[in-house]
């Protein structure tokens, strides 16, 4: 909600100022513009995505998410106990971490949804639990191997090389990942205090 105001504020507010630094014509030239890129980068990027979230599918319904869930269950059994005697959250979990394994944000976001429906405290649905919290920020700064969404969007641009980001991308995204945990678990002590 507090969005959606905003972002009709921050209209009004570039209206406001083009009527009064009188350049509306070039102000609505370049939201035109804006507004047919986005189209552009939107259909540029549906075959990528449409591509892994039927990919994702398919995972499923092989049991491909299953094995996977299995494979994580060491590491997300740590960072998320719940998982351990909940399979459907183990299975939306690794399903969500594949996900962002493979740089699809967009994908990722509905596994990454049940999932936190799962870890909600049950007692108190609007209190974040310490694994919620967790599970935010893993997939806020989540660990890429293959950033496919950012490739698609450097390739649509005419990046020649869209991969070459990689190893940066790596180093990055790890240390977000274990910058953002260790912060979790400090403030979830501090709190807890």
């Amino acid at each position: 909600m507090f969005l959606s105001w905003f972002w009709i504020c921050a209209m009004l507010c570039a209206a406001f100022f083009a009527f009064l630094t009188n350049t509306g014509a070039a102000a609505a030239a370049a939201l035109l513009e804006g507004a047919g890129n986005a189209v552009e980068l939107s259909v540029a990027m549906a075959g990528p995505l449409a591509l892994w979230a039927g990919l994702g599918r398919l995972m499923d319904r092989v049991g491909l998410t299953a094995g996977l869930a299995k494979l994580l269950s060491p590491v997300l059994g740590r960072l998320f106990p719940s998982s351990r005697e909940d399979g459907v959250l183990a299975k939306h979990l690794s399903a969500n971490v594949t996900a962002n394994l493979l740089g699809l944000g967009n994908a990722a976001t509905p596994m990454g949804i049940r999932a936190a429906g799962r870890l909600r405290d049950p007692g108190d649905p609007g209190r974040a639990t310490d694994q919620l919290c967790r599970l935010v920020v893993m997939n806020t700064a989540s660990i890429q191997l293959l950033p496919t969404t950012v490739a698609a969007v450097r390739q649509s641009a005419g990046c020649p090389d869209p991969f070459d980001i990689l190893p940066c991308v790596w180093v990055s995204s790890i240390l977000s990942v274990s910058a953002g945990l260790l912060a979790a678990k400090l403030l979830g002590r501090v709190w807890r205090g």
